[in-house]
This record gives C-alpha cells, structure tokens and sequence, in this order.
C-alpha cells in the first residue's frame, strides 16, 4: 500500500522586504514579493526523505491562500512532490489560525493521508500552533517539533532537541509532525524538476469543495482580531561615547537608565 503523505506550505511575504497591514488590518500580501515560507521548504525535505526510503509513497504539497499562493507549490512540486492541492476562496481572506486548521483538515480529509508533515511555524505569523491544532481536529496523534524523523513499520519516530533534554518520541499512523530548521538542508530543485513541476498535477479547492460555510473562515469567523498596529519607529542615530577613561561608567549608567541592570 502507498504511504500517503500531505505537507502543509504557506506562501508568506519575503522577509526581506517591507512588510505590513492592510487597512483592515491583516497582512499586506500584496506589498512584498511572496514566495515558500522557508521553514516549510524543511518540511517538504523531511516528506521527500521519507518518501524515497519507503517501498511506494506520495507526495502531496498543500496550501491555502491567494492566487500567488501556487508560486509555494510549485516551488515544493519542483524540489520532487508528486502532486499539489490549493485550497482558494475569497471568503477565506482575513481567517485565523484557528480557521486555517479547520479548513486544512478539511483539505488533508479530501486528499487521504496516513501522514501530515508540517513546518515549525510560518515566518510570518510565527505561531507555531498550527501542527497542534490540526492534530486535535483529525483526531490523530501529534509529534512535533522534531530535528529528526523516520517511518517504518506503521508508525513514525522522531528525535527533539530542547535545552535541557532530547526526547525520543513516536506514534502510530496516521499522524500529525513538524519539523525544525534542524532536520535537514532543503533541497535546491534543479532546472529538471522546475521543467517537471509545470506538468505536475495540481488541484484548487473552494470553501463549498470542503462543505464550509463562509461564516466558518474568514474574518467574520476569526476568534482572534488585530485591533490597532502601529509602525515601527524610524531608526535614530545612536549615542557614541568617545572612551577617555570612562567609557564603562558611561555605559553602565546608559543601561541603568533603561533597566536593563
């Protein structure tokens, strides 16, 4: 039997360039250039790992977004995954994390899974609760945070590393893994499977496909909202001390002043 795996990408803006709100106060998606959240290109390596050590496996590369969000799948189809599925709605714009869980385990019922393989966290949002939260909707045990992992006998182990201790974890299948920037170098697709990738199978999905309602996603059924925000500060030129014999008293007294001794 083909051991079906599912990774969840996000298209994130670039986190080099300007990034912002919207008026309404979610991200601006269309002031930056967007492009794979790189935590999740980590996630995409483990799942193409585990693919090529199994007898037969899928991969299927999962998002939920804007139009521009096919620019992630294609990225992950490119560095090997065999098919794509995009979940897109207008209604969708504005959802939390909370509604993105709902509506990926839809997305992930629809496709068939014995395997869920996650980034840590989206470089936009940060969480890291996603995982988590999609674990509990599927009702299937959870594994996260892991810098190393592996399937084999009907069940996935994994190895985390913490401050203190590293723990050995596994679970039966199917269940829900993320993965850190410590698991392993992502690929680099090559000019072949850039060529490949556009031949690739890749299936959109709208709200109905999954039987949701739009009062379910969206900003109207977010349970968490982004009151105000407001801009960074411009960057102001700092003090410069010229040492003539104290200079540490100088800085000791500019942290004093600030608390942080």
């Amino acid at each position: 039997m083909s051991l079906k795996i599912v990774v969840c990408v996000k298209y994130v803006p670039d986190a080099t360039g300007d990034r912002g709100f919207a008026e309404d106060l979610t991200v601006d998606r269309e002031a930056a250039d967007g492009l794979l959240s790189e935590l999740d290109e980590y996630a995409v390596e483990q799942a193409l790992r585990i693919a090529e050590e199994a007898e037969e496996a899928e991969v299927t590369v999962l998002t939920m977004g804007p139009e521009d969000a096919t620019d992630a799948l294609r990225k992950a189809l490119s560095m090997g995954a065999d098919k794509a599925v995009h979940v897109e709605d207008d209604d969708l714009h504005g959802t939390d994390v909370l509604g993105t869980s709902l509506v990926l385990s839809k997305a992930v019922e629809h496709v068939g899974y014995d395997l869920v393989v996650c980034g840590m966290a989206s470089t936009d949002g940060g969480m890291g609760v996603l995982p988590a939260l999609l674990a509990e909707r599927l009702g299937v045990p959870q594994v996260t945070l892991l810098s190393e992992l592996s399937v084999a006998g009907g069940k996935v182990t994994g190895r985390r590393d913490g401050d203190a201790a590293t723990e050995h974890l596994e679970a039966a299948l199917p269940a829900v893994v993320s993965v850190t920037d410590q698991s392993g170098e992502a690929r680099y697709p090559s000019f072949k499977g850039i060529m490949a990738a556009k031949k690739k199978p890749l299936e959109t999905l709208d709200l109905s496909d999954l039987d949701l309602d739009a009062g379910q996603v969206g900003q109207e059924g977010a349970r968490t909202a982004v009151e105000s925000a407001t801009e960074r500060p411009a960057r102001t030129a700092g003090e410069i001390v010229t040492d003539e014999g104290e200079g540490a008293k100088a800085l000791a007294a500019f942290l004093a002043e600030r608390k942080f001794i």
